[in-house]
């Protein structure tokens, strides 16, 4: 064999030796691969509200009745939210698979210090009183199992008479009314991730 042949065979084993294995295509992981998306809904506008905000994260929207322990348990932020329809109620307020999650199964779980963001959504015009006091519910839920609050909201350009989900003169969370203000739902969902990236709830 010739000298440059030996070099050349050489360095191509050298070269295929220290090169990286891979198994199929490599997905880079980032932040949001630790935050998760939970709804649940009534006539199919909170859905709609968790469509906005998983475009514009680039999360899944899943439904609350379909989670698992370890699937809440495992995320280190949750963004959640429900609908109101039981207007005027203490508790279960929803209408939906939260009024039993939320007090059949999240009593049993740890999730002391998580990150949580809690939207909402309701009619300002025809249940001006109630307007997203499911969301108040969640908040409330999820800060007595210790978990962080991220997200806090202006009430500015809402006509509503009340809320359950105002804290201190800011709703504590995203607020929509798919009712009377549809066309203002996807850049509110918009700015409100962009809100929560800066505030580093990702």
């Amino acid at each position: 064999m010739k000298l440059s042949t030996a070099i050349a065979l050489f360095t191509v084993a050298s070269t295929q030796a220290w090169a990286p294995v891979t198994n199929g295509p490599f997905r880079k992981s980032t932040a949001l691969n630790a935050a998760s998306l939970w709804y649940s809904t009534s006539t199919g506008n909170t859905e709609t509200i968790a469509g906005y905000i998983a475009e514009a994260s680039g999360l899944d929207a899943n439904d609350i009745g379909d989670a698992t322990d370890s699937e809440i348990t495992g995320s280190d932020a949750l963004i959640v939210g429900a609908p109101t329809w039981h207007t005027g109620s203490d508790e279960q307020r929803s209408g939906t698979s939260w009024d039993d999650w939320l007090y059949d199964t999240l009593p049993k779980l740890d999730l002391d210090g998580k990150k949580v963001a809690v939207f909402g959504c309701g009619d300002q015009q025809s249940y001006s009183d109630y307007y997203c006091d499911a969301a108040g519910e969640l908040y409330d839920k999820f800060v007595e199992k210790g978990c962080k609050l991220y997200g806090f909201t202006s009430t500015d350009g809402y006509s509503h008479q009340d809320s359950k989900a105002e804290r201190d003169g800011k709703f504590i969370g995203l607020m929509c009314d798919e009712d009377n203000q549809y066309d203002m739902s996807e850049d509110r969902a918009k700015a409100w991730i962009a809100q929560l990236k800066e505030e580093g709830f990702f």
